[in-house]
């Protein structure tokens, strides 16, 4: 690999081996990579497309997860995982640094992996979905790199990260929602604090001391970027992780975008929109995964 190219273009350091662990999709690799934002060692998964495929879906991980989760996740890897091959294209499943929530370095680690993409397997088009964090990151790095986007499906989303760090700071104070038992308004509450601490983490302060850099990463501020882009989110409106309120702001600045669409599931849950249109209890006229796929692929 040339030297200067992978300073600039691509991962510093690449190496590119078979991921022979049992319960894996066979063909499935590890790329193992320097970062060129700061030389932080990483990683990421990839499952080349057949041949002469140049598209290749995006897959983040959630928070507290992984690179693997597409693979290891039992719901994920039962309802996902099927479509997923069925489309015959390639997956990337990047790690970028664990819970960075689309950092300026792992804006900056995502162009050289898909730069890697293009020069290693000739990739094209790349078509992001992912849920929770991932859903999060799908659209701040559509709406940074929009070029580097062509479609996204979005589960559950954050679009202003600022207004969401204070919702994790002060929201272990806000009353239960009913039906919510304290066990797990504790634990969603210390997911909560996580959470704030991430994002202060990786954006190097919180929104106060920070305050451009959480705007120019919160997609609800530049729906421009977005303009005609493929684009179907879809949220709980009982979501007590990450309040509903945050995609439907979004959906009202997009309102006039024909190629987006917005659905809310009543009564949903922070999970709810990572089994949407998968599960024999969702209705026949929701779409499923593989035809949500099917819908943004068609408008490329």
């Amino acid at each position: 690999m040339d030297a200067e190219k992978s300073a600039f273009f691509l991962p510093l350091h690449c190496q590119l081996r078979q991921h022979d662990a049992s319960g894996f999709p066979p063909g499935l690799l590890q790329l193992n990579y320097q970062s060129p934002a700061d030389g932080l060692a990483d990683w990421a998964m990839l499952l080349p497309p057949g041949r002469e495929v140049s598209r290749w879906l995006v897959v983040i991980h959630g928070h507290g997860s992984k690179g693997n989760q597409l693979y290891l996740r039992p719901d994920i890897r039962k309802h996902w995982l099927p479509h997923f091959l069925a489309s015959g294209y390639g997956i990337l499943t990047p790690n970028l640094r664990g819970n960075a929530w689309m950092s300026p370095a792992a804006v900056q680690d995502l162009d050289a992996l898909l730069n890697f993409l293009r020069q290693e397997f000739s990739a094209w088009q790349f078509f992001f979905i992912s849920g929770s964090m991932g859903a999060t990151s799908n659209l701040i790095y559509a709406a940074l790199r929009p070029s580097n986007v062509a479609g996204v499906v979005a589960r559950g989303a954050v679009t202003d990260l600022a207004v969401y760090h204070a919702f994790c700071r002060l929201g272990a104070d806000a009353p239960a929602p009913p039906g919510l038992p304290e066990g797990s308004l504790r634990r969603t509450a210390a997911i909560r604090a996580e959470i704030a601490d991430s994002l202060e983490q990786h954006y190097g302060g919180t929104p106060a001391t920070q305050a451009s850099l959480y705007r120019a990463h919160s997609p609800l501020f530049h729906p421009a970027a977005l303009h005609k882009k493929p684009i179907y989110l879809i949220h709980g409106t009982a979501d007590e992780l990450m309040p509903v309120s945050q995609s439907r702001r979004f959906a009202g600045v997009m309102a006039e975008e024909e190629n987006f669409t917005y659905c809310e599931i009543p009564a949903g849950n922070h999970d709810s929109p990572l089994m949407f249109g998968l599960t024999e209890q969702t209705p026949e006229v929701i779409f499923s995964h593989f035809s949500v796929l099917d819908w943004i692929t068609r408008r490329c």
